[in-house]
Order: structure tokens, then C-alpha cells, then sequence
């Protein structure tokens, strides 16, 4: 990547704020705050050290009900992928509960474990269970044939064809799977936060809603949550830049 195209991005980002700034300067009246009082913002909760807790409070409850959700789901689905009778029994209940907004279950989060993490990790687990589920499922039926076929002619054992030919093959869709789905998990992270919880970023921004409109605060919120979730989708884009995941074949 040439110096140029590094800079593009700061550059758009440094071009929104000026409008963001401009826009306004001619509307001083607005409760929107300016781009300076967001950063005295941030700023004031570094100071008061509540960044870095409700920043921790947040990636805590999103690495456990995301790493939850993608364990269970990612061995289900290869098992029912390959089942087409497991597929044919369980499929119409995934495409029912699949739709159905992780933001749903809410009230019976808070019935089962209360208000706390695990309420919010359990939202977190459903959200991104159900579309790694299918996901994976879909993965397994669109390896081709022929790397199947080559395995059991080499003896593999079902195990060593799941290791060694399956997972392998199934690594590009799935990678965009799992990103897809983290971020689908820090949206469901920061609603669950402002209904069960009583710290993170998503807290932070309806707190400082209902204690006095601190509209600061609550872009500042908004800031960091884009900002971490750009942190987070760019290190799964790496991922994808790995020749074993782009070109679908194991590793020694």
C-alpha cells in the first residue's frame, strides 16, 4: 500500500470532523456537540478512569458471549452439514429463531440470571450463535465434492477428513462468518448494556442521557464505539489475508 492510500483514511476522517465542526458553528443552539467538547469528554473519562473500565466492561462481555456462541455453533453446524437427515430435523427451528431480534430476548435474560454480565452474555451468545450456525451449515454444503471424495480414497478417517479437508476448505466463508458476526455481537453488546447492565459503553451513553443531557458524553460513547468496533473488524480482515484461509488448505 503506497503512503497516499495510508493517509486516505485519515484524511476522510479529518474532513467529517471539519464538517462536523462547521456545520455547527452555524447552529450554535444545537444540543449536538462539537467535535472539541467530545474529546474533553473522552477525555474527562480518562481522567476520572471510567474509559478503560467501561471499555474492559464491554470487549469482557462481547470475547465471552462471542467465543461462547462461535464453540458451540461452529461444531453443530459441521455436524448437521453433514447429516442431511440432522439438517432436515433441526433446520426449520434455526430459520425460526434466527430472525428473531437478539434484543428479544432481553426480558427473559434478566428473568433467567437477573441484571448483570450474564445477562448480557447470554444475548451476546444468541446473537452470534444463530448466524454462526447457519453459517456453518451453509459452509459445509458448498465444499466441493471432490476434496471429500479424494479423502476417503486416501483412507482418511472422519476426523482426519474433518481436520484436514473439511475445516480447511470451509476457512474463507467462514472467516467472513466470524466477522460478520462480531459485529453483530458489539451492537448487541452496547443495546444490552443500556437495559441489563450497569457499566460499559453502552451504560455510559444512557447515563449520561438521563443524568443531566450530557450530550458529550453521550457522542463521546458513540465515538468509542465506532472506534472499537473499526479496531475489531480490521483485525479479523486480517484473518482474511492468510494464504492458508484464502486459499482454503491446512497448515503443517
Amino acid at each position: 500500500m503506497t503512503p497516499y492510500r495510508r493517509l486516505l483514511p485519515f484524511l476522510a476522517v479529518a474532513i467529517f470532523i471539519a464538517i462536523w465542526h462547521l456545520v455547527l458553528a452555524q447552529h450554535p443552539s444545537s444540543l449536538v456537540p462539537r467535535p472539541a467538547a467530545v474529546a474533553a469528554a473522552i477525555g474527562e473519562l480518562a481522567s476520572k478512569g471510567l474509559l478503560v473500565k467501561y471499555v474492559v466492561a464491554s470487549l469482557f462481555r462481547v470475547t465471552w458471549g462471542y467465543l461462547l456462541g462461535v464453540a458451540i455453533a461452529i461444531p453443530l453446524g459441521i455436524l448437521l452439514g453433514l447429516s442431511r437427515r440432522g439438517e432436515a430435523a433441526f433446520n426449520p427451528v434455526i430459520q425460526l429463531l434466527r430472525p428473531i431480534s437478539p434484543l428479544a430476548w432481553i426480558p427473559i435474560a434478566i428473568l433467567w440470571f437477573g441484571v448483570g454480565d450474564l445477562s448480557a452474555i447470554f444475548l451476546i451468545l444468541i446473537a452470534s450463535f444463530l448466524p454462526m450456525l447457519a453459517a456453518s451449515m451453509n459452509a459445509v454444503r458448498n465444499v466441493d465434492a471432490i476434496y471429500i471424495h479424494a479423502g476417503r480414497n486416501f483412507g482418511l478417517s472422519d476426523r482426519r477428513m474433518i481436520t484436514s479437508i473439511l475445516v480447511p476448505a470451509m476457512m474463507p466463508e467462514m472467516i467472513v462468518a466470524l466477522r460478520l458476526t462480531l459485529g453483530i455481537s458489539w451492537l448487541v453488546v452496547v443495546a444490552a448494556e443500556m437495559i441489563a447492565v450497569n457499566s460499559g459503553l453502552g451504560f455510559l451513553i444512557i447515563e449520561a442521557r438521563n443524568s443531566g443531557n450530557r450530550y458529550d458524553l453521550v457522542v463521546a460513547g458513540m465515538v468509542l464505539i465506532g472506534a472499537i468496533g473499526l479496531v475489531l473488524d480490521t483485525m479479523m480482515r486480517r484473518l482474511e489475508r492468510l494464504d492458508a484461509v484464502r486459499w482454503g488448505y491446512a497448515t503443517p
